[in-house]
């Protein structure tokens, strides 16, 4: 009896160890069902469309990219920073923070910092992401990559605010209850036009802080030993005769973990973030693990789009990020099924093969990935049964809050799937 009776022991000891590293294991989001969606198309595609091109596939950098993860996973040590680059599309911010809460519910030991944040809506008629507010006291003009020329010069951001107010104020609210992020340092990237001497005041509740380092060369206000939850406010106090522009705000901490990032501007291409002029020498203070492009949609609008320009363009931009990090993974998301309006009547969009096409040349030859979101879409056309879904709006370019919620999912799902199955690939070898 009592051999029976620690065998049963043993057994439930065994299933229990067994139910809880089930339960360990991070879940995919769960996401409504469409008859018209391909549910099959979602993962990351390392290999290309192509086969003839396997031959200049690099397999060692997504690998290097799934060994680092997992070691911070495992660890809880180190960091991976994810930055997502697009137009309108990132800058909703939807798409990327349904991403991001997604990750961090999966690992809820590794929320790191909320990296780059952005005041869009502290210019007139600028939408702002979802997961935080942006206030404003002052007026302030806004300036986008997304035009030939632009006044102010841009950087890592793609967009600047500035005011000529000589009192004014850029106040940033958190605002969502499922993510809370501790940030120990902020830095704001910005500068005057002419006066130097210029300080903006942080503000945190009744607290005011002065930088504890200023780069006039590099356009940086550091604010380190500094704790903040929720909201922050800069103070700019100026000579009125002057100028003060904000091309970013970064937020960070000493935490181990993820940090994605979000750089959208509305209207923008490939080219308009070539086109900022600090652009580059800003990357290293994302330090990009990977970098997942969302352009495309832009460049493929036009009747002059040029394809070979489009993979040049794209190839100028890669090799930026790949100075900071020559490992540093890219995912290209290919365009969304997308109509044009001509006259009164809509027609498909058919740029979006060619620009496909690219996007898998693009992951072969930079050891990337795609995420196919025009075959998840179903292809063209599709973009009708999405709008009459509820799933995208009337344009026939945007999706609406539940459709960038679901592809939001979908890709954290195809990214846990990919992490998953090649990590156990990379430990073989």
């Amino acid at each position: 009896m009592k051999a029976h009776f620690n065998t049963f022991y043993r057994l439930l000891f065994i299933i229990c160890a067994s139910w809880s590293a089930c339960f360990a294991q991070p879940k995919p989001a769960h996401v409504d069902k469409y008859n018209f969606i391909n549910y099959n198309a979602d993962t990351l595609y390392i290999a290309p469309s192509n086969p003839s091109t396997l031959q200049s596939f690099n397999p060692s950098i997504p690998q290097s990219f799934i060994i680092k993860f997992d070691s911070v996973v495992t660890h809880k040590s180190g960091n991976i920073n994810i930055v997502h680059i697009g137009g309108s599309h990132v800058q909703a911010g939807t798409f990327p923070h349904t991403v991001r809460r997604e990750l961090l519910k999966a690992y809820p030991d590794l929320t790191a910092s909320r990296g780059l944040v952005f005041p869009y809506a502290a210019a007139p008629k600028c939408n702002n992401p979802t997961d935080y507010r942006t206030r404003s006291v002052g007026r302030f003009g806004l300036v986008r990559n997304a035009h030939q020329e632009h006044t102010k010069s841009l950087g890592i951001a793609g967009i600047a605010v500035y005011t000529l107010d000589s009192i004014s104020e850029v106040r940033i609210v958190h605002h969502d209850s499922l993510t809370k992020f501790k940030t120990t340092k902020i830095t704001l990237l910005g500068y005057a036009e002419e006066d130097s001497a210029f300080i903006p005041i942080l503000r945190i509740d009744t607290a005011i802080f002065l930088p504890t380092k200023i780069i006039p060369k590099k356009r940086q206000f550091v604010y380190e030993n500094i704790c903040v939850t929720d909201s922050f406010a800069f103070s700019l106090v100026h000579k009125s005769s002057d100028s003060f522009t904000i091309t970013g705000i970064l937020l960070e901490n000493e935490n181990p973990g993820i940090t994605y990032h979000s750089i959208g501007v509305n209207g923008a291409s490939v080219d308009a973030f070539l086109r900022c002029e600090h652009f580059e020498e800003e990357i290293p203070l994302l330090s990009p693990d990977m970098v997942i492009f969302g352009l495309g949609i832009n460049d493929a609008s036009g009747p002059n789009f040029d394809p070979s320009v489009f993979k040049e363009n794209y190839l100028m931009l890669v090799n930026q990020f790949k100075k900071v990090n020559p490992n540093c993974f890219f995912v290209f998301i290919t365009n969304n099924d997308s109509y044009k309006k001509i006259g009164k009547k809509y027609q498909v969009n058919k740029n979006a093969l060619k620009v496909r096409e690219i996007m898998y040349e693009l992951a072969n030859e930079t050891g990337g990935a795609v995420f196919d979101q025009f075959e998840i879409m179903g292809g063209l056309h599709s973009m009708e049964k999405w709008r009459l879904a509820k799933l995208a709006q009337n344009d026939r370019v945007h999706f609406t809050k539940t459709g960038y919620e679901l592809m939001g999912k979908l890709f954290f799902n195809a990214m846990l799937s990919f992490l998953n199955i090649n990590f156990i690939k990379t430990t073989s070898y």
